[in-house]
């Protein structure tokens, strides 16, 4: 009889419920419910639809049931950074604001009159980014200090569901080193950043690690879906989760975790913050068995996405209209082919620029950006695309070449996993502006890497290289360059 475990891997845009089981010496994967994550406009705000959210994590439980494959634990992974507030009765207070609201404008230059920028990244490693946890605190401080006042529980996004699923809090480590708040050396909370921004000391408590039991399902819950099943903190970050599975072989490759956000870097077993680490915004993010990710934050296929819902007339926030929509339904693969029938336009677009980060009309900054920068302007469906693969080779080659320098190693190969891995023009550009070999696969990376520390948890595998091993064997892995 099949032991069965489950992963629900969330994204930006959307959930999945990945079921595996192993079948001769094989990892085996069964997608068993999508749904749809999105935002709306709520009192000003771009919120996350909670709602929406938790009705998604349980149908698909109830669709485990359905088909008779009941998983012995579960591990949600969810994106970084976005949090919840609990009062003293674990009601929510306020909403679950969105990365991309723009309510952290200006909240960098705030909480760097209570601690220097540089003081920040030596304790925390993390890199600067407008969305960070520690900026959007600072906005509810300056915005709304009242819901502080009232709070007495701050959970991030997969410690809330986990909460909802179980009744049990926890915070988990990967997750929290996002919220530039985690002292890197102590991998714990930075109570003396904590109390210099004037955070309430409470919300912040002990941190678990990936493989930590969270609980069983609540009797309400497991009436609901029909079955009993023991929560288990996986790397609840997705980037986290996603490096567990890169089936690399030697410590020379660098990882790219390519989905709405690409995660580009090599696994440490300290963290850097040096001053050119800083320069050059890379991260130590905390990952599972306290690796560190020194990566950085590409904007990635959100960029595509974008483009893409803009084209169709589809909506990503609830209200927001396209005026791009010519009736043609564009498919990945269809903007695919348009980039490469325009491969001569030779306009290159900075990917990280923030203009790119939460726009009304993604195609139009592209146009402002390339016209600001002086650039041509890309008029076509393709030449908007052609720019956009572009800019993100390039960035991938330069983010390469700063991680070999500022770590000294020698880079060898480029390790693709998640959604991204798929698209083979992408993969050939970066083989080509990085001059290295591209490995693509698996695809279902962090929905893997979720599945690893659950199945490490089982006894399934011995440790963490047995199970890059067991990926190995078990999925397509394709070769570029």
């Amino acid at each position: 009889m099949n032991r069965y475990f489950l992963a629900i891997d969330i994204g930006a845009s959307s959930g999945r419920h990945m079921l595996s089981w192993m079948e001769e010496g094989k990892m085996m994967l069964r997608e068993m419910y999508r749904f749809e994550n999105r935002q709306k406009e709520k009192d000003g705000h771009l919120c996350w639809d909670l709602d929406n959210l938790w009705e998604g994590v349980t149908e698909g439980l109830k669709a485990c049931k359905k088909e008779g494959m009941i998983p012995e634990t579960i591990g949600i992974d969810t994106w970084a950074v976005d949090f919840v507030l609990l009062d003293g009765e674990d009601k929510l207070i306020g909403d679950a604001v969105a990365y991309r609201d723009d309510r952290t404008k200006g909240m960098d230059r705030e909480v760097f009159e209570l601690i220097p920028e540089r003081e920040l990244y030596e304790r925390t490693g993390i890199q600067k980014q407008p969305f960070n946890t520690i900026y959007q605190l600072m906005a509810v401080k300056k915005q709304a200090p009242q819901d502080l006042e009232k709070a007495e529980t701050f959970l991030m996004l997969p410690d809330y569901l986990n909460f909802r699923l179980t009744g049990v809090k926890k915070q988990e480590y990967t997750n929290a080193t996002s919220t530039n708040l985690v002292n890197a050396a102590d991998k714990t909370w930075d109570k003396e950043i904590i109390r210099k921004l004037g955070l309430p000391e409470r919300l912040f408590g002990e941190l678990s690690v990936p493989g930590t039991i969270v609980g069983p399902l609540s009797h309400e819950l497991e009436e609901k879906v029909g079955f009993s099943a023991t929560v288990i903190l996986p790397a609840t970050h997705d980037t986290g989760s996603a490096f567990l599975s890169v089936p690399a072989r030697d410590e020379s490759s660098v990882y790219l975790s390519s989905g709405t956000w690409s995660l580009l870097g090599v696994e440490n077993l300290e963290p850097i913050t040096s001053q050119d680490a800083q320069k050059a915004n890379l991260t130590n993010e905390g990952g599972a068995f306290y690796r560190y990710r020194f990566l950085k934050n590409i904007m990635g296929l959100w960029i595509i996405q974008s483009i893409r819902r803009e084209l169709n007339g589809t909506e990503y926030v609830e209200g927001r209209k396209s005026k791009y929509a010519t009736g043609k339904i564009y498919s990945f693969p269809d903007l695919i082919q348009e980039a490469g029938n325009s491969a001569d336009f030779e306009t290159v677009l900075d990917v990280n620029d923030e203009s790119f980060l939460s726009p009304v009309s993604m195609i139009d900054a592209i146009k402002d950006y390339c016209k600001n920068s002086g650039q041509a302007v890309p008029e076509t469906v393709g030449e908007i695309m052609q720019c956009v693969y572009m800019g993100l080779s390039k960035c991938y080659a330069d983010t390469v070449k700063q991680i070999s320098e500022i770590t000294g190693k020698e880079i060898t190969a480029v390790n693709i996993i998640g959604g991204g891995c798929q698209d083979a023009y992408l993969n050939e550009l970066t083989a080509r502006a990085t001059g290295l070999p591209v490995f693509a696969g698996p695809i279902e990376g962090t929905a893997i890497g979720n599945l690893v520390i659950q199945m490490i948890n089982a006894g399934i595998f011995k440790d963490l290289a047995d199970a890059r091993d067991c990926i190995f064997r078990s999925f397509d892995i394709k070769q570029f360059g």
